[in-house]
């Protein structure tokens, strides 16, 4: 039977892919806290795709919590968000996350996102951001 709340997590991982740009953010429990780290796709010689990290932040794993549960991100499971018809352009994502010692949610869609995606997309994007004011990463 499902848990109503997330409770613990193990790792969660969230692939967003435009026109110009892919874009990966994962979270990992570390033993001092969460750490959320944001990658970026580039194109390297001989076609092939290196990932990059362009900032990295740290949080406390209760607000890490907070932030799955308050976005609902265990009723994303299963949900596959088909391109809406007449949509031209948009962003792609694939979610995958394992929680509760081991439930694994995952969630796809283009230019379709499940109810609170925004809103979770913007709480690590803020985390980061505010992380980002204060350390400098050194990019190739």
């Amino acid at each position: 039977m499902k848990e109503k709340n997330i409770t613990s997590y193990e790792s969660v991982f969230m692939r967003i892919s435009g026109m110009r740009l892919t874009q990966e953010y994962e979270i990992m429990p570390k033993d001092s806290g969460t750490e959320i780290s944001d990658y970026w796709m580039r194109c390297v010689s001989g076609g092939g795709m290196e990932r990059e990290l362009q900032r990295r932040a740290f949080c406390p794993d209760s607000q890490m919590l907070e932030i799955l549960n308050q976005c609902n991100i265990l009723k994303w499971d299963g949900f596959h968000g088909k391109h809406p018809r007449g949509v031209l352009d948009g962003e792609m994502f694939s979610f995958r996350a394992i929680v509760n010692g081991g439930e694994i949610i995952q969630a796809d869609g283009s230019a379709n996102f499940p109810k609170n995606f925004r809103e979770f997309r913007r709480a690590v994007d803020q985390m980061l951001s505010e992380a980002d004011n204060k350390t400098v990463i050194h990019r190739k």
